[in-house]
């Protein structure tokens, strides 16, 4: 009996021996394969011009995840390789080719057409952040065209330009509550921290505005501020790491992230069941984005798991994209005033000639307010809050001369373009009057809000409220930076001020 168990032990061993080795055979085999497909796909783009990669297998990965966790901008590297590559420039990882495209022509060509789709890799990896659904399949992720032209299609009548005059209101009243906040630190002489300041502001206004809810968060706690800064910051190390959730180090963050886009659909959640049941007893609604959302999930009064998650989708979209760029581009504004008097001064001469001392902006004023304008532009050229966009190339092209076979991803990069002297002279110097009325229009490489069919819904409403804040803020307030800060740009997804912007404010006296 015990030689048959022994016989018994030694055939399942080798039998167990076998199937591993047969495994590792396999492993080894399609390893090997992969490896092959690589070496195809460098073959057939290597001609392309670009930096050398830093390994066979990862191609570029390990330069820009070294960019990512030492804080830099990823974005100064491809600037760096724009400059140094020309027009196309290919970048590999793993097995996915992407070419930074900077030529305007082919700019204008792609991304004013609607057969160019965004990059279904791309924007996958947003559908959720390590296994906790995120933007899904919204707005500004589908990929479809048909299901997105629905959801624009929908969406548009909340961003119409009577529907957005109906806003200035709500513009004027959470600004003054920021410049109520900003009077109590002049007064009291202490410090103002405006990139979390404005951040406040402008979650404020697009929760009143879009989902019709009063935060006050000048004056109240929220969970609200952390969970967007966390969601955004894993949104950087799912998209640009690809081994950063196989880190044991990395759990707790991980774990923080995807609490915090719970938060925000389970918030989301919340919010759609009062409006569907205002609307169910025939309530007055404003027709606001919440509204619009529910609308695009159909009009049934049973709704099933896939409408719900699209609707969350919209609203976690809207939730973030409505507040997180605007903030972000009226802190590198003050940023960069508060360093150059002499366009203070000019700004403040134009606010004082159409404001006045007046506390309510109206609509027709900001068409009034264009050197202010033109500072928010160049704001923008140099600090595109949403740096970039990409589409999928489903056919060969040629951009200045090169030839792209189809299947590569191109990325399209705001503020690459807007950095590179051959499209702006001097372009580390702001100077609004790149975008005065008689200068000559930027062609195909200034596009903070994307361009063509899929550019940004909310621009308007954005440069609306960021015109509104800024008119305030130059009419009340002289304001410096406390010294010692940097002014390096920081990558959470969006472009954001690295310091803060932390600014010692004082009364103005626009009679003296």
């Amino acid at each position: 009996m015990q030689k048959v168990k022994m016989g018994l032990f030694y055939i399942l061993a080798n039998w167990a021996c076998y199937a591993m080795f047969c495994i590792f055979l396999l492993i080894a085999v399609a390893f090997l394969v992969y490896c092959l497909y690589i070496k195809h796909i460098h073959m057939k783009y290597d001609h392309i011009p670009g930096p050398p990669r830093d390994s066979f297998l990862f191609g570029h990965s390990r330069t820009m995840i070294g960019e990512t966790q030492s804080g830099r901008n990823v974005h100064d590297k491809f600037l760096q390789w724009a400059e140094m590559y020309g027009p196309v420039v290919r970048i590999n990882t793993l097995h996915v080719v992407v070419i930074l495209v900077t030529c305007p022509e082919a700019t204008k060509e792609i991304l004013m057409s609607p057969k160019y789709l965004k990059h279904k890799l791309a924007y996958k990896r947003l559908f959720g952040l390590f296994g906790t659904r995120f933007l899904g399949n919204g707005l500004a992720t589908a990929t479809d065209h048909e299901q997105w032209h629905k959801q624009r299609r929908i969406m548009d009548p909340a961003f119409s330009s009577l529907y957005l005059r109906g806003l200035m209101g709500t513009f004027n009243e959470r600004a003054e509550n920021l410049m109520d906040e900003l009077t109590k630190l002049a007064d009291s002489k202490r410090e103002a921290k405006m990139l979390q300041l404005v951040n406040r502001v402008t979650l404020d206004v697009i929760t009143k505005v879009a989902f019709g809810m009063d935060l006050d968060l000048l004056n109240n706690e929220s969970p609200f501020p952390r969970a967007i800064d966390m969601c955004l910051k894993g949104m950087v190390h799912s998209t640009q790491d690809m081994f950063f959730e196989l880190m044991p180090k990395n759990r707790p963050f991980i774990k923080e992230v995807r609490e915090a886009c719970q938060l925000l659909r389970t918030t989301g959640e919340d919010w759609i069941s009062k409006r569907r049941t205002a609307i169910q007893n025939g309530e007055n609604v404003p027709k606001d984005i919440l509204t619009q959302i529910i609308k695009s999930a159909g009009q049934e009064e049973e709704i099933n798991k896939e409408d719900e998650d699209f609707m969350l989708d919209n609203f976690v979209t809207f939730f973030i994209a409505g507040q997180e760029t605007t903030a972000n581009q009226l802190a590198f504004c003050i940023m960069e005033l508060a360093r150059k008097t002499d366009i203070v001064e000019k700004a403040q001469e134009e606010v004082d000639a159409v404001i006045g001392m007046k506390q309510e902006i109206s609509y027709d004023d900001l068409g009034e307010l264009t050197y202010l304008s033109q500072v928010l532009k160049e704001t923008l050229r140099m600090y595109a809050p949403s740096p970039g966009t990409s589409r999928e190339l489903p056919e060969d092209l040629t951009i200045s001369g090169v030839h792209i076979p189809a299947g590569v991803m191109a990325m399209f990069d705001s503020y690459v373009c807007g950095r590179m002297d051959k499209f702006f002279k001097d372009p580390l110097t702001f100077d609004p009057d790149r975008f005065h009325p008689d200068a000559p229009k930027p062609y195909y490489c200034y596009f903070p809000f994307a361009l063509g069919p899929r550019s940004c819904l909310g621009q308007k409403f954005a440069q609306m409220e960021a015109k509104v804040v800024m008119a305030k803020l130059l009419q009340r307030f002289e304001f410096s930076l406390v010294p010692g800060q940097s002014f390096d740009i920081l990558d959470t997804g969006t472009l954001r001020p690295k310091s803060g912007v932390v600014c010692n404010i004082k009364h103005r006296n626009p009679n003296m």
